[in-house]
């Protein structure tokens, strides 16, 4: 059993791009962000410059409650570079709002992990970039 903390300084952390950066700079302000498209009302994650159900173009930024629940997950025992700290877990998390994202799960031990687990969204300060990170509810 293993309790799962954050990353340190030192990981590879996200670039923002003109099409990203209202999600990162949400993270900033500890808001979850995703997009919803106003044609076909789909939530959408990744940020997209298109719908992935309908290709309308119209999309908009909402605010999350960043609440949900695992999808799926993995404990990685064996870091993927040497920048990673292990023990981490990281999971795909279905949210509330009808969109999956993939992070980290912190906060728990990782005997407690299992799909279907309510997680809720906690922000996780690594130099300049805020991640959003998940833990149980």
């Amino acid at each position: 059993m293993t309790l799962l903390e954050p990353q340190t300084s030192g990981i590879p952390l996200p670039r923002p791009s003109s099409l990203t950066r209202p999600f990162w700079d949400g993270c900033k302000e500890g808001r979850l962000l995703f997009q919803r498209c106003t044609t076909c009302a789909a939530a959408i994650f990744d940020p997209a410059l298109a719908c992935r159900t309908c290709r309308g173009r119209d999309l908009v930024w909402e605010q999350s409650a960043g609440r949900g629940e695992i999808y799926s997950w993995t404990v990685a025992h064996r870091p993927l570079s040497p920048a990673f700290t292990a023990v981490y877990a990281p999971v795909i998390v279905t949210l509330d709002e009808g969109y999956r994202m993939i992070s980290n799960i912190v906060g728990c031990d990782d005997s407690l992990l299992a799909v279907g687990l309510r997680v809720e969204v906690l922000f996780h300060r690594i130099d300049d970039t805020v991640l959003p990170y998940f833990r149980p509810a």
